[in-house]
């Protein structure tokens, strides 16, 4: 049976992360909100309001494989991993594969967090003050704070800087491609100014992007265009202190 994806219809978001490393891995999937038939927006809400499953998502994303049913970013890639060929065979490397997931989470909290600054059901327009100076704080200390660890763990890798884990592709690198395109989109002027300062992990970026799978799912109807309704949202007065 196909995987199941369950996440909002109509943005990128969270569950871009996962459908990378199905795309990728030419896997079997259903995108079940944006599936043909229609309904699935209802499903997924019957799923998260259940009263009697014990697997009951908090939200979404949530993967459906069979009659397990695994929630979270992180956590999904982390149970998809081996299955698609993306993780590392040693188990040792798979846990510091899921820690590095972990760490693009909170980098992906932050980003959101820099048009919400006060609460998620609020309006940007309700905090848009409050956005300007936590975006401030993101692009001169966040952005370089997380970049500037992810260009370090792939010098340091033994294996070679082409990679964060090992030697080989795994669903991090995925990962790193997606932050760089959604700070990119999200702060373009920022990000051209530093951008330089991580060659290894702009490297890595470029070299997902051409990628034969991921290629193909780009130029697809599949892959959404980011947007102000996603996690990585374009206003340019949250860069409006940096020059031109």
């Amino acid at each position: 049976m196909p995987y199941e994806l369950y996440y909002w219809d109509g943005i990128q978001g969270r569950g871009e992360f996962v459908r990378l490393a199905l795309e990728e891995a030419g896997a079997d999937y259903i995108d079940v909100t944006r599936d043909k038939e229609g309904g699935g927006t209802d499903r997924m809400m019957k799923i998260m309001q259940s009263r009697s499953d014990p697997l009951v998502p908090f939200a979404p994303p949530f993967l459906v494989d069979g009659e397990l049913l695994i929630p979270h970013v992180a956590n999904i890639l982390l149970y998809l991993g081996p299955k698609l060929g993306l993780s590392p065979a040693d188990e040792a490397q798979r846990f510091v594969a899921n820690g590095l997931q972990l760490t693009i989470t909170d980098l992906v909290a932050e980003a959101h967090d820099t048009h919400h600054p006060i609460a998620g059901s609020l309006y940007y327009e309700d905090q848009k003050e409050e956005a300007k100076a936590r975006a401030a704080e993101f692009i001169v200390y966040r952005i370089p704070m997380f970049l500037g660890y992810f260009e370090r763990v792939l010098k340091q890798n033994p294996a070679g800087p082409d990679h964060p884990v090992g030697d080989g592709l795994t669903y991090v690198d995925l990962s790193l491609f997606q932050v760089v395109e959604g700070l990119r989109y999200a702060f373009p002027k920022a990000m051209r100014r530093t951008e330089r300062e991580w060659p290894a992990l702009i490297a890595l970026h470029d070299a997902v992007a051409r990628r034969p799978n991921i290629s193909r799912y780009l130029e697809s109807e599949r892959r959404l265009p980011f947007s102000e309704a996603g996690i990585f949202r374009h206003y340019p007065e949250l860069e409006a202190h940096l020059d031109p």
